[in-house]
């Protein structure tokens, strides 16, 4: 068992959460139990990873995509109350983590994205409101790009949406996790042969031709699990609690 406040403590500080300016806010959204034993990890806050963390016993659940987001009505609505009345009814605690988690170096969505596609990760990348969310990868050997794709289909577990406009091979990668498709345009400029992102747009088409810049769209959902887990595991490393993270594929 650990306290719950100390285990959101440490996740507040390590993310640096309440320095951002984010969509929605960032560290704990319900309270729940003093002490937890099973901590659950998610992508997204919503009634079937409750249900299921309710059923597993988690005291505590964490993730990405938090229940309250500026641009939602600030009166309950039912689908709302159906959530909160799933964690009231388990006595589960929730605490999301935006934005922090995707700009992290060690932890965050978009560094645990170099790595495991090969790419050594190099300068921060993906402006958004006077703080970078993602980082730029280089391989100094460059990686084939067929071989990059093959990687992506490895790495998120689904076909990615490709535009095949850059180089044969690829020495440096933007990545922003989730849906930053406007970011092509920061690649293109830094002179990138490639741009990561989860979800794309209409335009990012024309645009990757254009400037000669390969797009992958390798799935919004399927971009934010490497950081949620992580931090899961983490906090379990740190304070000796179970750690179970919730797979829910979206193929979004």
């Amino acid at each position: 068992m650990a306290a719950t406040a100390e285990i959101i403590a440490f996740c507040d500080e390590l993310l640096d959460a309440h320095a951002w300016e984010d969509y929605g806010p960032n560290g704990l959204q319900v309270p729940g139990p003093d002490e937890v034993r099973l901590v659950v990890t998610g992508v997204s806050a919503h009634r079937e990873l409750f249900e299921r963390a309710a059923e597993a016993g988690a005291d505590l659940v964490l993730c990405h995509h938090g229940l309250f987001w500026n641009s939602q009505p600030r009166a309950l609505t039912p689908q709302m109350k159906a959530r909160l009345e799933v964690l009231f009814r388990a006595g589960i605690a929730l605490a999301a983590y935006h934005l922090p988690l995707d700009a992290h170096p060690e932890v965050g969505n978009n560094a645990l994205i170099c790595a495991a596609l090969g790419f050594e990760r190099a300068e921060p990348f993906g402006r958004w409101r006077g703080r970078d969310i993602g980082f730029v990868g280089r391989s100094a050997d460059g990686v084939a790009w067929p071989e990059l794709v093959e990687r992506c289909r490895a790495v998120f577990g689904r076909e990615p949406l490709v535009f095949d406009a850059g180089p044969e091979r690829v020495r440096s990668i933007g990545i922003v996790s989730g849906g930053a498709p406007s970011n092509l345009a920061e690649a293109a400029a830094l002179g990138l042969d490639a741009f990561l992102t989860g979800e794309p747009a209409e335009h990012v088409m024309a645009d990757a031709r254009e400037a000669g810049v390969h797009f992958i769209a390798a799935g919004h959902y399927a971009t934010e699990t490497l950081g949620i887990r992580r931090l899961g595991e983490l906090v379990a490393e740190r304070f000796g609690v179970e750690h179970r993270f919730i797979e829910i594929p979206n193929p979004v």
